[in-house]
């Protein structure tokens, strides 16, 4: 499978599941968005296995070199495991089996202790979540890594909304996802973004309805 029929393919899954949706939603920057893209409702074992096998196949195609996953809790935590598993059954691995570990919000004071959990970090370690809006996780994510002596070789995300964060008379030169990439070194691998949805909306007549408020939202907060 192309790399643009797997974007698009993911689109259409979200549309599917109610994951992505199009109307007016009041999104956490108190805007109001045209669309709202909400990763937690992939919550069955079907779509979060096929969630999986787009982020497995999104990870293979970006090229990154890595040696083991990474989830950032809460969410994280079952996007690095399943992950992991389609990771294993991907024809591009050749059978590798990739590692992962993810974190505990408070450290354990018994057993074995600490706030990791799974395999010990180390290697490249990509780090896997559901979107970047503020950075505070992969922030944590990437000091955790360095700390343990390990190297964040990428993060990976489901959607890019390719959105510049701020007030409208103060908007930021660059999205999250760039800010991210530029401050830390290393690249944002997304399953989609903005602009597949866009493609959708100009290719598709049954949601030609959304696609001059979507790209009116773009025209304003977007990203090239």
């Amino acid at each position: 499978m192309s790399q643009s029929n797997a974007r698009n393919d993911f689109v259409r899954f979200s549309l599917e599941q109610g994951v992505l949706r199009f109307g007016e939603f009041r999104v956490k920057s108190g805007r109001i968005s045209p669309y709202f893209f909400n990763a937690g409702l992939f919550n069955s074992g079907f779509t979060v296995g096929r969630l999986a096998g787009f982020y497995a196949q999104a990870l293979v195609d970006s090229g990154v070199g890595f040696d083991m996953l990474f989830g950032p809790a809460y969410k994280g935590i079952p996007l690095a495991t399943a992950t992991a598993v389609a990771l294993a059954n991907h024809p591009g691995m050749n059978g590798r089996d990739v590692p992962f570990a993810f974190n505990r919000k408070e450290a354990k004071d018994h057993g074995e202790g600490g706030t990791l959990v799974g395999a010990p970090l180390q290697g490249r370690v990509v780090i896997i979540d559901d979107v970047i809006t503020a950075g505070t996780s992969v922030r944590e994510s990437v000091d955790l890594i360095r700390e343990a002596g390990a190297e964040p070789a990428a993060v990976l995300i489901a959607l890019d909304r390719m959105e510049r964060a701020g007030p409208d008379d103060a908007l930021s030169a660059h999205s999250a996802v760039q800010e991210v990439s530029q401050r830390y070194g290393i690249p944002v691998v997304s399953i989609a973004s903005l602009s597949d949805i866009m493609q959708l909306l100009d290719q598709d007549a049954d949601f030609a309805g959304h696609r001059e408020a979507v790209a009116a939202y773009r025209a304003k907060y977007g990203v090239v």
